[in-house]
């Protein structure tokens, strides 16, 4: 049986532990595919899958343990996948800055950073925003392709 590291979370009670699905129709002819995956190193055989056609992606990071947020932040770094940060805030749990955890992270300064509880559907809705705005704002910077 493999256990994971409690460092900073020793209060910790339940965990992601495979893969999470979900499904929001914006429109009758638009879906929105969440798919959530744990960050531990070996959940990683699963990330080149689902990053397949991916438009954008969430990197929940918490910040009783900023350094676990550095695998999945190079992950889509070096596949160009635009993404967010959402900084899970816990009742009781430390606040930072945003542009503190910015530069613990070495984010470019564009990078939206969010808080957010991720128990909340109205925080996580929030979070979904971001990262669609941040998704089209991208898309609409990128260079056309085959013009000089």
């Amino acid at each position: 049986m493999r256990t994971d590291s409690t460092a900073g979370v020793e209060g910790k009670t339940t965990t992601t532990v495979a893969m999470d699905f979900g499904r929001i129709s914006l429109r009758s002819d638009l879906v929105l595919y969440l798919f959530g995956t744990p960050g531990q190193q070996r959940f990683w055989f699963m990330w080149d899958e689902l990053a397949i056609g991916a438009l954008g992606a969430v990197v929940l990071a918490d910040t009783r343990r900023l350094a676990d947020s550095f695998p999945a932040i190079d992950y889509f770094e070096r596949r160009q996948i635009p993404f967010i940060v959402a900084l899970n805030v816990f009742d009781g749990s430390r606040r930072y800055e945003t542009e503190d955890v910015r530069l613990a992270l070495d984010l470019d300064p564009d990078l939206p950073i969010i808080m957010c509880d991720a128990r909340s559907k109205d925080s996580a809705k929030e979070v979904l925003i971001t990262l669609v705005e941040h998704v089209l704002v991208t898309a609409s910077e990128e260079p056309l392709s085959g013009i000089a």
